[in-house]
């Protein structure tokens, strides 16, 4: 478990460099939910955007050669997978935080009445869109490396438009989607986190592999 979290200490200290942008790719989203005076937009507009700077690690490492020094440490790759995959989330979950705090507070300003289920909705499809993205990326990047694996860049654009879609109006006018119509809130969430789980053990799985077979 230590070498995880050390692996997961040198992906923080690779994309320190990086911490301004990403700051703004936090921030740009309460400008869009001002737009649209949607928070489940707004949230997910946010986790499309921090989904896109997934590949921040990956194209560092590249750019400075670090495969070898990665194949020297005395650290398993199964084990420097996870710890990747806990960084990203990491930063996914910062993310989901600040928007579930600066979103509402500009909404509220604007005249907008946001209930408890708006909270939840939007954080649940916040939580499963940044793991629908990050499940096809980390792999992808594995795979390709940080330059021919920035199609999956793609992926967190389409699953936002697919947001977009009109579908129903609750009575406080918040767009929805169709899994979130559910009208129970523990069963809203607990779906999601079964999903997200069975995503992700998917996914790492799949990355392990990927990397095992690569020469470091």
């Amino acid at each position: 478990m230590s070498n995880i979290w050390k692996s997961v200490k040198l992906d923080f200290s690779l994309v320190r460099p990086y911490v301004k942008t990403i700051c703004f790719t936090m921030v740009l989203p309460v400008v869009f939910a001002a737009i649209n005076r949607s928070l489940l937009t707004g949230i997910s507009f946010a986790m499309c955007f921090i989904a896109m700077t997934t590949g921040y690690t990956f194209s560092i490492t590249e750019k400075n050669s670090m495969e070898r020094l990665y194949g020297i440490l005395p650290i398993r790759k199964s084990d420097m997978v996870i710890g990747r995959y806990i960084f990203i989330i990491i930063m996914g979950l910062t993310a989901l935080i600040f928007s579930l705090i600066a979103h509402p507070v500009i909404l509220t300003i604007l005249g907008e009445s946001i209930g408890i289920f708006d909270y939840i909705s939007a954080a649940v499809t916040g939580i499963f869109l940044f793991a629908l993205y990050t499940v096809f990326q980390l792999p992808g990047y594995y795979k390709l490396g940080s330059i021919k694996g920035r199609v999956f860049m793609y992926i967190p654009v389409a699953g936002f438009l697919i947001t977009l879609l009109p579908i129903t109006k609750s009575p406080v006018g918040e767009s929805k989607l169709l899994f979130t119509v559910i009208n129970s809130p523990i069963l809203l969430m607990l779906l999601a986190v079964i999903f997200v789980i069975a995503m992700y053990v998917v996914s790492i799985s799949v990355s392990i592999k990927i990397l095992k077979n690569k020469e470091m």
